[in-house]
């Protein structure tokens, strides 16, 4: 297998300012050994990381950057609210440093009398965390990392990088009953929404390109807002507006495992003054999928809360009608997470018309699926995953739209390992790339629970669903007996599985044409310059 035929080069990043394009003396835009797991679900991970922060001490780094953070929100039972968490860890001498995207404050009441963020909890403990609103109008960070560093025990350290945020709605299992501490979503969802999630735990060389990220936005001289009205709240409220000197970046980890991954991010070309380290913006998550979709044989496996604008899935298009042996199986959310008169029609534009792309392309070989958990409520689907012939993986914080791959700041990880999975079809796209571990395991670990079907007896045991036509036919298969199950009420026992299959809902004209520059202009913004806009290209 040939890296360069699946990772970007530091030319093809497109950002040469980064300080990612020189952390290796060999240039390579990657790093190599690394222990890379899924966290599928939201308690797996809260459960990982509260453990991983607890094991903190005096001297020991922890780095945060998140869309959103409620400081009530438990990590594993009563006492680990992870503003609690984060506090003491601050008071136990562990240097705590975050950026929140401003516009999330999220007021919570501790008492009747008194309001404070999330970052004012951290603040108060002898922490760090700042309000970050340096993004275009109308955009948001939505980056969702932590970094865990110890500097006399690199061992420990790890980065949790993904989907999912350090806020309500996210503590779910597999039995997607949803998170005890909810916030109302779309009314299908039910009070506690059920919520389907993805984060990465990654541990060795790959932690110091994280840590990276997080420093080169931490260290931003750019004012945190450019907004007259929000300074004299900063100034009202005396909140902190100037970053602290970090300690100086410790030595990468060790390599201890097989996994190679690539850091890939969206920065908009902001108006006047940018990001001195990414003075255009940065769309190497844009550039990361069309590079990989370009290899696309057998099966693209898609799991993402938006997937629309018919821009983005131009490159999915174009793969499926290059290529008439490729699949693409899609896990998208039932109904959006807004159903308000005007803004689900504003939502729903987007993915109708996307579909209909991908359909035009690929015909019978596109299946869109949504989820439900056994009570027969929707499960939303906040995931952001990509695994394609089982070669290569992407999880992060981006979406399959106009809005993460140019608009708003994005974190994902692509990765590629070096060992590959003994199982037929061993290369299922047929270019010598070979099935790898990683990626073909993710892509299983998810299809089981949305079959319901139990993992094999043994690690490498035969397993149907690793072949891709065998895979998108069982998905078929599932949906099919769900589907008529419900049509026929509910009789009998329910079917295995809890696969819907999608049907998009039809849009009037007149709603098409009031909703569609709506959706372009606040639902899907679009933040490259022009001249890349006019040729489609990132």
């Amino acid at each position: 297998m040939e890296l360069t035929e699946w990772l970007l080069t530091a030319a093809e990043r497109g950002n040469s300012a980064t300080r990612l394009a020189g952390r290796r003396a060999d240039g390579t835009a990657w790093s190599r050994g690394n222990l890379v797991r899924p966290l599928v679900h939201g308690a797996t991970y809260f459960r990982e990381l509260h453990r991983a922060i607890g094991a903190q001490r005096a001297g020991d780094l922890l780095l945060f950057t998140d869309w959103r953070g409620d400081p009530d929100e438990r990590l594993d039972g009563p006492g680990s609210e992870i503003g609690r968490v984060l506090a003491e860890a601050a008071e136990r001498g562990v240097v705590v440093k975050g950026l929140l995207w401003r516009s999330h404050l999220d007021r919570f009441q501790f008492s009747e009398a008194e309001n404070r963020h999330l970052g004012e909890e951290i603040e108060v403990a002898g922490g760090e965390c700042l309000l970050d609103m340096r993004v275009r109008p109308g955009g948001s960070h939505h980056q969702k990392l932590v970094v865990l560093r110890h500097p006399h025990r690199p061992e420990l350290d790890v980065a949790f990088v993904g989907g999912i945020d350090l806020c309500h709605n996210r503590n779910d299992d597999a039995t997607h009953r949803g998170d005890r501490q909810s916030l109302r979503i779309a009314a299908a969802y039910g009070p506690h929404p059920p919520w389907h999630d993805v984060q990465l735990a990654i541990r060795g060389p790959a932690v110091g390109d994280i840590e990276a990220v997080f420093r080169e936005r931490w260290e931003d001289p750019a004012p945190l807002t450019r907004s007259p009205l929000v300074r004299l709240r900063e100034l009202a409220h005396r909140e902190d507006t100037d970053a602290d000197r970090l300690p100086p970046q410790p030595p990468d980890p060790p390599p201890c495992g097989t996994q190679t991954l690539q850091v890939l991010r969206t920065y908009p070309n902001r108006l006047l003054r940018g990001y001195d380290f990414a003075p255009d913006g940065e769309r190497s998550i844009a550039r990361g999928y069309r590079k990989a979709l370009g290899r696309a044989r057998a099966l693209i496996y898609l799991e993402d809360q938006y997937l629309w604008s018919p821009h983005v899935v131009e490159s999915f298009a174009e793969a499926l009608a290059d290529h008439d042996g490729l699949r693409l199986i899609a896990v998208i959310p039932s109904v959006p997470e807004q159903d308000g008169r005007l803004t689900l029609p504003m939502n729903l534009i987007g993915r109708i018309t996307a579909l209909e792309r991908l359909r035009r392309a690929g015909g019978g070989r596109v299946a869109v699926y949504a989820l439900e958990n056994h009570a027969g409520t929707p499960v939303y689907v906040h995931a952001k995953v990509c695994v394609i012939d089982d070669a290569w993986a992407s999880v992060g914080s981006d979406n399959v739209n106009l809005r993460s791959w140019t608009h708003d700041s994005e974190l994902t990880c692509a990765v590629m390992d070096e060992a590959e999975d003994p199982r037929e079809p061993q290369d299922p796209g047929g270019l010598g790339d070979g099935a790898r571990g990683f990626a073909r395991e993710l892509r299983l670990e998810l299809a089981r629970e949305h079959l319901d079907m139990e993992p094999p007896p043994t690690p490498h045991a035969p397993d149907p669903l690793c072949d891709p036509a065998r895979a998108f036919d069982a998905f078929a298969a599932s949906a099919a007996a769900l589907d008529a199950w419900h049509e026929n009420g509910r009789h009998g026992p329910r079917p295995p599985g809890r696969l819907r299959t999608y049907v998009p809902p039809r849009l009037s004209r007149t709603t098409k044409a009031v909703c569609t520059p709506l959706h372009r202009l606040l639902i899907d913004p679009d933040g490259r310059p022009f001249g890349l806009r006019r040729r489609n290209a990132y």
